[in-house]
């Protein structure tokens, strides 16, 4: 039986998990706050296995459901119905961005993944694929067996979810390296090595925007599952916590100026 794959939320990363998901064979149901009528130009791009739907239906049809959009919004999500469902929480905490901050993340006394986690209470929540851009998510993809194939970690504290969203993630077109629990999941925040940076490859001082942009948007150097857990293991966590825009190159935020739909610079 095919598998289904709901995403929440339907800017570029979105979009990227959904164009991957359809690709590796899974259906895939996709939502945003804005209602199934603004994603039919995309599911029409998608093909035949995807759908819109509202975020209601997104849950309801989903073996995975993906939360793909600001940490900011964790709030709005119907709490509710997500008891029993296997979650990929692709959010990042990047303080002050939407207006949003927290004293328990900002202290260190709860991992992003476990706000998330409590808020969704009843789901079965892992960490993952949130750790390199849009770009590179689908630049990157290689299918199993591929010798340039990298790694991506995930973390989580169900061992079946986990198993789950682990078959999910090679199917698209990376290996997965296990990087412990939600209170663990700190290691693969933003800050951290393993975090973005790894997976983008580097554009050298002075050339031109676009041959900028021509690198920036290549595959990043491959990264194995034995040095994935050696970057994880080696993490210090950050001081302070959370990610920062101040640190993204030029060419990120052009690219995303000229990607992004003009609703999704508006979220």
């Amino acid at each position: 039986m095919t598998e289904t794959i709901g995403i929440i939320g339907s800017g570029l990363v979105g979009k990227a998990v959904a164009r991957l998901a359809v690709a590796a064979g899974y259906e895939v149901v996709i939502s945003n706050s804005r209602g199934p009528e603004s994603l039919l130009e995309l599911v029409k791009q998608l093909g035949p296995l995807a759908r819109a739907g509202t975020v209601d239906e997104a849950i309801a049809a989903a073996d995975i459901v993906s939360i793909a959009i600001p940490l900011a919004a964790f709030e709005n999500l119907p709490s509710d119905k997500f008891v029993g469902k296997v979650v990929l929480d692709q959010t990042n905490y990047y303080p002050g961005m939407g207006g949003f901050r927290r004293e328990d993340l900002d202290d260190a006394q709860l991992t992003s993944s476990e706000l998330m986690q409590r808020h969704l209470r009843g789901a079965k929540l892992i960490k993952g694929l949130h750790n390199l851009s849009w770009i590179h998510m689908q630049s990157n993809a290689r299918p199993k067996g591929s010798i340039d194939r990298t790694a991506l970690p995930i973390a989580g504290d169900d061992a079946l979810a986990k198993k789950t969203v682990a078959r999910f993630i090679e199917a698209i077109g990376y290996d997965v390296a296990d990087a412990g629990s939600l209170a663990e999941s700190w290691r693969i925040e933003p800050g951290t090595p393993i975090y973005f940076w790894r997976y983008a490859p580097v554009v050298p001082d002075g050339v031109s925007s676009d041959e900028a942009k021509r690198i920036y948007q290549q595959p990043g150097e491959p990264v194995s599952v034995e040095e994935a857990l050696v970057l994880v293991g080696n993490a210090v966590r950050p001081s302070p916590i959370g990610g920062t825009l101040d640190g993204m190159p030029q060419v990120h935020i052009d690219l995303f100026l000229e990607q992004a739909s003009a609703d999704t610079v508006k979220q």
